[in-house]
C-alpha cells in the first residue's frame, strides 16, 4: 500500500493537481464542508483531522493500494500522526512538496471563490517546513 501527502500552502496547487490525474484525495476541506456545510470554519480543526485520521485507517484496514491526503500538511507534527498510521499498516509513505512561493500562493488564493485571508497565508508560511526522508518518507517529490 501506498500514501502520499500533499504538503504546501493554500493555493499551492495541491487539489488542482488531483483533479488533474483524476484522483479524490482525503481532503481536510472536504471534511470540514461535510461536518459543518463550510469548507473554511477553522473552529473543528481537531474534529476535522480525527475523521481524516479515521478515514485513513479504514482505507488501510481495507487494503486500498493508493491513498492521497490533501491538507496542507505544514509541519513535522501535522504529518506525524498520518506516517505512524501509514508505518503502522506498511505504507511506502511519499511526500509531494508543492513548493510555490508565497506571492504565488497569494496571488491565486485572490482568484479563489474561497479565500484564505492573507495574514493567515503569511502565518503558515512562516510555519512551512518542507518533508524530508528524515521523518520516515519513502520518498519526498518536490512540485514547482
Amino acid at each position: 500500500m501506498r500514501m502520499v501527502l500533499l504538503v504546501g500552502l493554500p493555493g499551492s496547487g495541491k487539489s488542482t493537481y488531483l483533479k488533474r490525474i483524476g484522483v479524490e484525495g482525503l481532503s481536510s476541506d472536504t471534511i470540514r464542508k461535510w461536518l459543518v456545510d463550510d469548507e473554511t470554519d477553522q473552529s473543528i480543526h481537531s474534529r476535522v483531522f480525527e475523521t481524516l485520521r479515521y478515514l485513513l485507517r479504514q482505507r488501510l484496514m481495507l487494503g486500498r493500494p493508493l491513498t492521497y491526503i490533501d491538507a496542507t500538511n505544514l509541519t513535522v507534527a501535522d504529518r506525524a500522526p498520518f506516517l505512524g498510521l501509514g508505518r503502522s499498516y506498511g505504507c511506502q509513505l511519499e511526500a509531494l512538496f508543492f513548493d510555490v512561493p508565497l506571492e504565488t500562493c497569494l496571488e491565486r488564493n485572490r482568484q479563489r471563490s474561497r479565500v484564505v485571508p492573507e495574514e493567515a497565508m503569511e502565518r503558515m508560511a512562516a510555519r512551512l517546513v518542507p518533508p524530508t526522508a528524515e521523518e520516515g518518507f519513502t520518498w519526498v517529490t518536490r512540485l514547482t
